[in-house]
């Protein structure tokens, strides 16, 4: 008997496994022609690139879904040149395993496809029918700078996440290894490193090592469970812009964290707490008007829910992604194990000034 999101969870590994390729390859061949976009954030040929591979794979697998991306096509044409180089990575981008590969479909057929590709993303998502969100590169200062960064994809039905996975290639494979305070730059893909965590929704989460062929065997993650505050660490971003840097520290104080902050960039934060590296994931409003993307939670969040774990917004609501493209009925994010994810939510709130 096949467990339910089976299909989906297949074709959504080997998905952000095929893109993650490409990002790795357009890393070290220094092919990154950064541009910039409204909100003035590099984008780079490898999130046009991740997101082509993998629209075309959900493209040919599930044709009549939705699908909520980040990015759109107006950049590549009115660049011939990026065009055409993100065109030659996408075609030159193939699994080894070609059993694996044929599951993907045929891929994009041109240059005219690949513009039709990107733009499938444009979604305005909701809370009715299947609705793929993606982020090509999660974190693309961290991939920047060679730190961390996700390939981020997950599956809404009528605006809850059942499926979620993060491509995460600057990772350690091993589920133990501690996180440590320069793990947000100056890491490579080398050998030990490129994990891949997955979820579906009732079924726990995995991890299992990032690879070019097939998928390779999987393993069940759970968070650490938190005895004493003291010995906990928790993960923020590495830009002050996107979290409260100020108001965090005064969260661990209060908590009687003694560690200091882990910061990097992207969904990597999810995974690490999700499979015991970390503990605490705290993102805190920057400003009142900000809104955050649904691409940027939606995959960490079933993840860490899946490996025993709580994840709210600063006000305790549980984050609602059938709103549309952004979590518009949400403020910060906190995420923990599930034993202490109250007495976190209770100190930040006293921070906030929300009590």
């Amino acid at each position: 008997m096949t467990t339910p999101y089976a299909r989906e969870l297949e074709i959504a590994q080997l998905a952000v496994q095929r893109a993650a390729i490409l990002t790795k390859r357009v890393f070290h061949e220094k092919a990154k022609g950064t541009v910039s976009k409204d909100d003035a954030s590099p984008v780079t040929v490898g999130d046009f690139g991740a997101q082509a591979l993998i629209i075309a794979a959900l493209r040919h697998n599930f044709p009549g879904d939705a699908i909520v991306a980040e990015e759109e096509s107006a950049q590549l044409r009115a660049d011939e040149g990026l065009r055409e180089l993100i065109w030659g990575l996408v075609r030159g981008t193939k699994l080894e395993d070609p059993e694996a590969e044929g599951l993907l479909g045929g891929g994009v057929r041109d240059v005219d496809d690949l513009l039709e590709v990107v733009d499938l993303g444009r979604s305005a998502g909701g809370r009715e029918g299947r609705v793929w969100t993606l982020d090509p590169i999660d974190g693309t200062k961290g991939f920047l700078r060679g730190g961390q960064y996700a390939l981020a994809l997950a599956l809404l039905e009528d605006g809850e996440v059942k499926v979620g996975v993060l491509g995460c290639p600057n990772l350690p494979v091993d589920d133990a290894a501690p996180l440590t305070v320069d793990i947000g730059a100056n890491q490579s893909d080398d050998e030990g490193r490129g994990v891949i965590f997955s979820a579906v929704i009732g079924q726990g989460a995995t991890s299992r090592p990032l690879s070019t062929g097939g998928l390779t065997e999987g393993k069940s993650i759970k968070m650490k469970e938190v005895t004493e505050m003291a010995s906990a660490s928790f993960c923020e971003s590495v830009e002050a812009g996107h979290s409260n840097q100020s108001e965090s520290a005064q969260i661990a104080q209060k908590l009687g964290i003694t560690k200091p902050s882990v910061r990097m960039d992207s969904q990597a934060k999810y995974g690490s707490i999700a499979r015991g590296a970390g503990d605490i994931y705290l993102r805190l409003p920057t400003s009142k008007t900000y809104q955050e993307k649904i691409w940027d939670h939606a995959g960490g969040d079933l993840i860490v829910r899946e490996a025993g774990g709580q994840v709210t917004d600063t006000k305790g609501r549980r984050l609602d992604f059938g709103v549309g493209r952004t979590l518009a009925s949400n403020s910060g994010v906190i995420a923990a194990p599930a034993a202490v994810h109250n007495q976190v939510l209770d100190v930040v709130q006293e921070v906030l000034g929300l009590k």
